[in-house]
């Protein structure tokens, strides 16, 4: 039976794994806040995590496997994914973190490259990783992708304030998210995407309210679920939203 689609405003409770030992993870961005914490988490729970980071210098959580991915080229992505298939024999989970955005402007005032940018990391990034990760994660029951999106992305929310690319990136994630519960969730794929809340990162500021690992916990909560559970929703704090 394929994952079911969540309906927002319900209290889902699905079956989730209380260990992942003997599975793997891919985690982009994993060299720092919201990535770090959840690679951390996902290694703590038996998973063998390869960290992604665009340096091959950068720091990742002990115990993870360092891999390096800059999501914007094609090339690094398809070698990341060549890489855990070579190492470690198969794919459970991918986690799309990895992201950028700039807050202020309007999009009359954006510069274009800022635009390019932020839908190459926050859109285009994981288009490419669900794309050539999709032959490991299809060949089980029960391959997870999470995309770590936003609220701001939400078309049934108000959508003012600035912040026109990372909007429109975000939205677009919501969709290869929808995208790929439908197409692929007959398969056994379950896809969801994770609101993680405003939180206290390089990219969200110091002011922000809630800490790396508190927006982890969602992210690793829908990495945990177990075949034929739930797919295609956007989640906050363990419960499907609208979008």
């Amino acid at each position: 039976m394929p994952p079911t689609r969540p309906t927002p405003g319900s209290d889902p409770d699905p079956a989730l794994y209380d260990s992942l030992d003997g599975q793997v993870a891919l985690v982009t961005g994993a060299n720092r806040g919201i990535g770090a914490e959840i690679a951390g988490q996902l290694r703590d729970l038996g998973a063998t995590v390869y960290a992604g980071a665009r340096s091959v210098t950068a720091d990742v959580p002990d115990g993870c496997e360092s891999v390096p991915l800059d999501v914007t080229q094609e090339g690094d992505v398809e070698a990341a994914i060549t890489t855990v298939g070579e190492e470690a024999g198969r794919l459970d989970v991918l986690v799309n973190n990895a992201g950028v955005g700039q807050f202020d402007d309007q999009l009359h005032e954006e510069p274009t490259p800022t635009i390019d940018r932020t839908l190459s990391v926050n859109l285009r990034g994981p288009t490419l990783l669900s794309k050539y990760a999709l032959p490991p994660l299809l060949e089980r029951d029960g391959g997870r992708i999470v995309n770590v999106s936003s609220g701001m992305g939400a078309i049934g929310e108000d959508q003012s304030g600035g912040s026109p690319s990372y909007r429109i990136s975000k939205t677009g994630l919501n969709g290869l998210t929808a995208y790929l519960h439908g197409e692929y969730a007959a398969d056994g794929l379950l896809a969801n995407a994770a609101c993680p809340g405003w939180v206290a990162t390089e990219m969200g500021g110091e002011d922000a309210p809630r800490s790396p690992a508190a927006g982890a916990e969602t992210p690793v909560w829908l990495a945990r679920l177990r075949p034929e559970t739930v797919g295609g929703g956007l989640w906050r704090d363990r419960q499907p939203v609208e979008w």
